[in-house]
C-alpha cells in the first residue's frame, strides 16, 4: 500500500470499531467507545478524521478547534503502516482543516518518551512550551506541551492528500 493513495474522511461512528483496533495498538490507556462517540456527537469543537488507502483504515486524528486555536486531542497510525510519512500527511491536513475553521495556531501533548512523534512534530514546526507533570496517569509520565505558532499559507505537501466528504 502507498501513502500516495491516502484519502481522509470525515470520522463517523461507523468507524470506531477500526479506529478503536488502532487505539488499543497505539495507546497504553485507549480511549473507550464512549470516549469516541462523545467526541463524535456531543462535542461542537471537535473535528475527527480518518485515513484510508485502499479502503483500509491506516490512521486517524482528532482536534479541537475554538477561537484562533486548534488541539490535536488523538492521532494514531495502525503499527503495520509506521514510518510511511501517514502521520505527516494528516498533519498537514489538520494545519489545513484548522486553518479553514479559523485556527492560526495548533497544540499538542506528547509523551516525554515517544521520541519519533516528537521528532515528526518539530519536524512540521511544533515547539516545545512546557511540561506537564504527571500527565499520562497510566504511567504517571510527563507530556510535552508543544504549539505551532504559524500555521501559515497552504502547503503544496497538503494538496496531496484527497479528502472525501
Amino acid at each position: 500500500m502507498s501513502a500516495d493513495r491516502l484519502v481522509i474522511s470525515k470520522m463517523t461512528t461507523k468507524d470506531i470499531d477500526e479506529v478503536l483496533a488502532i487505539e488499543r495498538q497505539s495507546y497504553p490507556t485507549p480511549w473507550s467507545r464512549n470516549a469516541f462517540t462523545s467526541e463524535l456527537t456531543s462535542n461542537l469543537y471537535a473535528h475527527y478524521f480518518t485515513a484510508r488507502i485502499d479502503g483500509t483504515l491506516v490512521g486517524y486524528f482528532g482536534m479541537w478547534v475554538f477561537f484562533d486555536e486548534a488541539h490535536i486531542t488523538n492521532i494514531a497510525v495502525d503499527p503495520r503502516f509506521r514510518r510511511q510519512g501517514i502521520g505527516e500527511r494528516m498533519l498537514r491536513f489538520a494545519f489545513s482543516k484548522a486553518r479553514e475553521l479559523g485556527a492560526t495556531k495548533m497544540t499538542l501533548e506528547v509523551r516525554l518518551s515517544n521520541h519519533g512523534a516528537q521528532n515528526l512534530y518539530r519536524k512540521l514546526g511544533f515547539q516545545d512550551r512546557g511540561i506537564r507533570k504527571g500527565y499520562y496517569s497510566d504511567t504517571n509520565e510527563d507530556a510535552i506541551i508543544m504549539w505551532k505558532d504559524d500555521l501559515g499559507p497552504e502547503s503544496p505537501e497538503e494538496d496531496e492528500v484527497k479528502w472525501m466528504m
